[in-house]
C-alpha cells in the first residue's frame, strides 16, 4: 500500500549505503597517506553505521550482498585497512607476518568454522515435519541456541569483530601493539568460545531423533490419534485467513479433526485452535497419511501443492472454499478435482452448473455457512442516536477489473455522504490486500481514512473513563495469553514445536470466553459518536456486523455472510453494467440497494435504515438468505457433520473394494507402486519453506 513517507524512506537508505561507502573510502585515504586521526573516525564511524544497519534495516544492508559485497568482505576490508594504516604508520612498523596478522586471520577462520557448526546445528534441528498441539517429546526436542550464534551470521561476525577493531584503533592512536593484541585475543575468545558451545547442540544430548525415527513416530501418532477428517492446507504468507475462518467449525466435527499443513511458517500463523497440526513440507512424507485412518480431507482453498495430496487414493477430498460470491473465482475450474464441492446454500450449486466448468451437480453438497453462528439477527431499526454503517470494501483483485473494489471509482463518494450525515457512525474496515495489486486503490484508500480521521475532529462527545481503556488492556492481555505462545528471541522451530505442545483440555472453552470479553471492552473504550478505521486481525469481520446496522460493500463473501444477519445492505455498482445487468447478473445483489460510483442513493438508504417501512427489500432478504446460506433447520453444523459422515462412508466403502480387488492380485503389488510412486516423488524442501520463519535472521536469506 502506498505510503506518504516512502519517498523520505527510500532517500534514508540512499543516505545510509551512501555513508557506509563513504567510510570505506575514507578509511582507505586514511591508511594510505597515512592520517591516524581519520582512520580511526572511518574505520570506528563505519562499524557503528554497519551494526545500526544490520540491528534496524537488515533488510538495506543485505542488497549489498547481491554484488558479493557482503557481510564478511566488507568486515574483512574494513580489518584490513587497518592494518594498511598501522603498517604505514612509521611509529609502529609492524610488519606484515607479526603475531598480531597472524591472530586476526585466525579469528576469520573461527568464524568460518562458527558458521559450519551453526549450518550442522540447524540442518539437525530440522525435523521432516513440524506439529502443534501434539505432544512430541519423545523427539528428544531441546531449546535453540542462541540466535547470534545460529542463525546471525552478520550479527555475529560484526559483534564479535568490536573488540579487534577497537583495540586496532587503540594501537593506531596509542603506537602500542599490545592494545591490539587485547583486542584482536579477545575476539578470537568470543568466536571460539561460541562456536565451542554451538557445537555443543550436535552431541546426542541436544540432538533430536534422525529423519527415520522422527517419521516412525509420526506413523506411530497417527496410529494412536486416529484422525478421520483433516484440513489441508498450502498458501503464502498472507493467506493463512483462508482456513483460520474454519477453524471453529473444525473443533466441533464429531471424529478426530486434523489440521495438515505444507509450509513451515504456516505453522505459527494458523490461529488459535485445539486441533493436532501436522506440517509436512516433502511429498515423499506425505504418504504416512495413506497409511493412518484418514477418511477424508478439507480444502479451504485451491493451491499449487494441492494437487499432490489429492493423488492419496484411500482419502476423499471435499472444496469448501474460503467465501462465496458471485464472482467467477468462487467457480474455478480446478473444483472438479474434488471428490465433492460443498456449498452454502442453492445459490452456489446453481452458479456452478451455470458455469459450465465440469463439475457434475451430483458431486455438490449444500451444507450451509456453519462459522456464521456468531451473527445477530436484525432486530429492528437502530434505537440509538447514531445509525452504525459498515462500509467493507473488497481489494482490487488479480484481473484488473474495476467492479471488483469499489474503493477506486467510488470509495470517496461514499464515505463523504455517510460523513455528511451527523447521525451516522462509520466503521471502514478495507480489505487488508487494498493497494497490492492496483495503487490507485492504495491512494484512495488513505483518502478515506484522512476523511475519516478529519470529520472525527469536528465531532465531540462524552468518551469512556480511563477505566475503559485499562479493562481493553486487561482483556487484551489475558486473550494473548490464552491465543499466543510467548517464544524467545532464538526460539526456533523446534522449540517452539516443544512449547505448543499438547493443549489444555478447557483452553477452546476459555478462549472463546476470552474473545467475547475482549470484543465488549473494545467497543466499549470508543465514544458511540466516533467514526472507526478497523484493521488488524482483531476485531473480526462478524464483530463488526453486529455493532453494524448496515452494510455498504462490493460484490464479495462478505456480502453472503452479512445475509445472515437479514440487515439492510448496499453493494456499489462499479462494473459500468446497467442496474438491471448488474442484478441479473450478481444473485447476491437481488435484494440490495445499488450504489451508482456517485453514491448519490446513500442518503435515501440511511432513511429507509432509520424507518422500516421504507425499506423495500426486507421479505428479498429473507428469501436470498436461504436461497444463498441454504436453510436454518436443520443448523448449518449438524448438516455439515452429516457431510463429513457421508463422505468418509465412501471412502470406507472404497477401500474394502480395493481390499477385495488386491485380495486377487500379486501380493506385492500395490505395495510396490507405492514405492515407486513415492519415489518419483521426492524432491528437497524449497529454500523459502525451509528458512521463512528464520528469514529476518540472515543476510543471506534477506537479499
Amino acid at each position: 500500500m502506498p505510503s506518504a513517507g516512502l519517498a523520505p524512506r527510500r532517500v534514508g537508505q540512499l543516505l545510509s549505503l551512501s555513508a557506509l561507502f563513504a567510510f570505506f573510502t575514507a578509511q582507505l585515504v586514511g591508511a594510505l597517506i597515512p592520517n591516524v586521526p581519520l582512520l580511526v573516525v572511518a574505520s570506528a564511524g563505519g562499524l557503528a553505521l554497519e551494526l545500526f544497519l544490520q540491528y534496524k534495516s537488515p533488510g538495506l544492508i543485505a542488497v549489498l550482498g547481491k554484488i558479493r559485497f557482503d557481510v564478511t568482505v566488507r568486515q574483512l576490508l574494513r580489518d584490513a585497512l587497518i592494518l594498511i594504516g598501522l603498517f604505514n604508520n612509521d611509529d609502529i612498523g609492524a610488519p606484515v607476518e607479526s603475531p598480531l596478522t597472524v591472530a586476526l586471520l585466525a579469528f576469520y577462520g573461527l568464524h568460518f568454522a562458527c558458521q559450519a557448526a551453526a549450518v550442522l546445528v540447524r540442518r539437525t534441528r530440522q525435523l521432516p515435519f513440524v506439529t502443534r498441539n501434539i505432544d512430541a517429546s519423545a523427539l528428544r526436542l531441546t531449546d535453540a541456541p542462541p540466535r547470534i550464534l545460529a542463525r546471525r551470521t552478520s550479527h555475529r561476525l560484526l559483534t564479535f569483530a568490536v573488540p579487534a577493531t577497537i583495540g586496532l584503533l587503540l594501537t593506531a592512536v596509542t603506537a602500542d601493539l599490545a592494545w591490539g593484541g587485547v583486542g584482536v585475543g579477545l575476539s578470537l575468545v568470543l568466536m571460539g568460545g561460541g562456536g565451542l558451545y554451538l557445537a555443543t547442540w550436535l552431541l546426542p544430548k541436544k540432538r533430536a531423533v534422525g529423519e527415520q525415527q522422527a517419521l516412525r513416530w509420526l506413523d506411530a501418532w497417527l496410529a494412536d490419534y486416529q484422525p478421520t477428517v483433516a484440513m489441508y492446507f498450502s498458501g503464502g504468507t498472507t493467506s493463512a485467513y483462508q482456513a483460520n475462518m474454519w477453524l471453529s467449525t473444525l473443533s466441533e466435527l464429531d471424529g478426530k479433526p486434523l489440521i495438515v499443513l505444507r509450509e513451515r511458517f504456516m505453522v505459527q500463523k494458523i490461529a488459535a485452535t485445539d486441533v493436532p497440526v501436522v506440517c509436512i513440507p516433502r511429498v515423499a512424507n506425505m504418504y504416512a497419511l495413506e497409511n493412518s485412518t484418514l477418511r477424508m480431507m478439507l480444502h479451504p482453498a485451491n493451491a499449487a501443492k494441492t494437487s499432490q495430496v489429492l493423488r492419496i487414493p484411500s482419502v476423499k477430498h471435499a472444496f469448501i472454499n474460503h467465501g462465496e460470491s458471485d464472482k467467477l473465482s468462487s467457480c474455478n475450474p480446478y473444483a472438479k478435482a474434488y471428490d465433492e464441492v460443498w456449498v452454502a446454500g442453492p445459490a452456489a450449486r446453481d452458479r456452478y452448473q451455470l458455469a459450465d466448468i465440469g463439475v457434475d451437480d451430483h458431486d455438490v453438497v449444500e451444507v450451509g455457512r456453519p462459522q456464521l453462528s456468531p451473527i445477530r439477527a436484525y432486530a429492528g431499526p437502530p434505537t440509538g442516536a447514531y445509525k452504525t454503517v459498515l462500509y467493507a470494501p473488497t481489494w482490487e483483485g488479480w484481473d484488473g477489473n474495476p467492479g471488483n473494489t469499489s474503493v477506486i471509482l467510488a470509495g470517496e463518494n461514499i464515505v463523504r455522504h455517510l460523513l455528511a450525515d451527523d447521525s451516522v457512525r462509520l466503521l471502514y474496515k478495507p480489505h487488508p490486500m487494498t493497494g497490492s495489486q492496483d495503487p490507485r486503490a492504495g491512494a484512495a484508500d488513505e483518502r478515506i481514512r484522512a476523511m475519516i480521521r478529519e470529520a472525527n475532529t469536528l465531532r465531540s462527545g462524552a468518551r469512556p473513563g480511563p477505566e475503559a481503556a485499562q479493562e481493553l488492556a486487561r482483556r487484551s492481555a489475558e486473550l494473548d495469553r490464552l491465543t499466543s505462545t510467548a517464544f524467545r528471541r532464538s526460539a526456533d522451530e523446534m522449540e517452539r514445536m516443544r512449547l505448543q505442545g499438547a493443549p489444555d483440555s478447557d483452553r477452546e472453552a476459555a478462549v472463546a470466553e476470552a474473545t467475547a470479553a475482549w470484543e465488549a471492552a473494545y467497543w466499549a473504550s470508543f465514544p458511540e459518536w466516533e467514526h472507526q478505521i478497523v484493521v488488524g486481525a482483531r476485531p473480526a469481520i462478524f464483530t463488526c456486523f453486529n455493532q453494524a446496522d448496515l452494510l455498504i460493500s462490493d460484490v464479495s463473501s462478505v456480502v453472503s455472510d452479512w445475509l445472515y444477519s437479514e440487515k439492510p445492505y448496499a453493494v456499489a455498482n462499479t462494473a459500468g453494467m446497467s442496474e438491471a445487468e448488474f442484478r441479473n447478473g450478481f444473485p447476491t445483489v437481488s435484494a440490495a440497494t445499488i450504489l451508482t460510483p456517485a453514491a448519490d442513493g446513500v442518503p435515501a438508504l440511511l432513511e429507509a435504515v432509520a424507518n422500516p417501512e421504507l425499506d423495500p427489500f426486507a421479505e428479498a432478504r429473507a428469501a436470498l438468505k436461504e436461497h444463498l446460506l441454504g436453510p436454518s433447520d436443520p443448523p448449518s453444523i449438524d448438516r455439515f457433520n452429516d457431510a463429513v459422515r457421508a463422505l468418509c462412508t465412501k471412502a470406507d466403502e472404497r477401500r474394502v473394494r480395493m481390499d477385495a480387488r488386491l485380495a486377487t492380485e500379486i501380493p506385492g503389488q500395490r505395495e510396490e507402486a507405492s514405492r515407486e510412486e513415492a519415489s518419483d516423488d521426492s524432491e528437497p524442501e524449497s529454500g523459502e519453506a525451509n528458512d521463512m520463519s528464520d528469514a529476518n535472521d540472515t543476510e543471506e536469506v534477506n537479499a
